[in-house]
């Protein structure tokens, strides 16, 4: 892929992040203004008043203002999951990584490139295109008569190391985003629990009796906030380090593969 069309991949990309914050964002406040809000889940059907007991509805909206922009972190981590695993599962292509690649090393070592390079066809994903690129070349660098054979070598390395430049970058996009709901999950939720405890003891420092309703209201807030946000932090987590793991894993594939197709060529070129 060239410069200009890695550009239009990048801009669209950043395009998504920006609708799917914006599409999160107005569902959550859906979410918490007309389900958790219906008065159904309150009693008399007051929503300024105690949730139903047992309706989880009715407390979490008592979470206040702080709730619907923690749904949006927490719809936000369940979209990217879904795309980093559909986007990792592509690039692990059709079957076993671990047998295509000593497939494509079985073959190369019996000089077989052009069944090498219908193997990277049928298998598809990451992996396949590194080695599918190299292999493009692979035929007519054992040709060229107009280069020494480290200089063939050194070209067949680059046009690999190029094609994985340009697959690596689509394997690790968005988990910053992961990473990012990591932090700010726990810091919206403290948010909302500051903003609880001051509801609290606002009560509490009324003369007379304290405001029974405002207290209970200010606790609520704070407990559902920091349980909202830390359950989002865990899970941003969780799922950032499984799919860093799942990258490292092919990231270590295309480079032992990478490694496996230069060094039968260098064999080649000495026969």
């Amino acid at each position: 892929m060239n410069t200009k069309g890695q550009s239009l991949r990048e801009a669209l990309q950043s395009v998504f992040t920006i609708v799917v914050i914006l599409v999160c964002g107005a569902v959550a406040y859906c979410i918490y203004k007309f389900i958790m809000g219906d008065p159904s889940h309150f009693m008399e059907g007051n929503i300024k008043g105690h949730p139903l007991q047992g309706d989880y509805l009715g407390m979490i909206y008592k979470g206040g203002p702080i709730v619907p922009v923690l749904i949006t972190v927490l719809l936000m981590l369940i979209v990217f999951v879904v795309e980093r695993f559909i986007t990792t599962t592509r690039a692990k292509g059709r079957g076993s990584v671990a047998k295509f690649v000593r497939k494509i090393q079985g073959l190369l070592n019996e000089d077989r490139v052009e069944e090498a390079m219908a193997a990277c066809d049928k298998q598809r994903g990451s992996l396949a295109n590194v080695v599918r690129s190299g292999l493009g070349r692979y035929r007519d660098l054992q040709r060229d008569n107009s280069l020494p054979n480290d200089q063939k070598v050194l070209a067949l390395q680059k046009d690999l190391e190029e094609a994985t430049a340009l697959e690596l970058p689509m394997l690790s996009r968005n988990l910053v985003i992961l990473s990012t709901v990591a932090s700010i999950s726990v810091l919206i939720g403290l948010i909302g629990t500051v903003l609880g405890m001051i509801r609290a003891f606002s009560a509490l420092a009324t003369a007379g009796a304290p405001d029974a309703l405002s207290l209970a209201t200010g606790i609520s807030e704070a407990l559902i906030n920091t349980a909202f946000g830390i359950s989002g932090s865990t899970l941003a987590i969780i799922f950032y380090n499984i799919f860093s793991t799942k990258i490292d894993a092919m990231t270590y594939k295309i480079d032992e593969v990478n490694f496996s197709v230069a060094q039968t060529f260098a064999s080649s070129l000495k026969v």
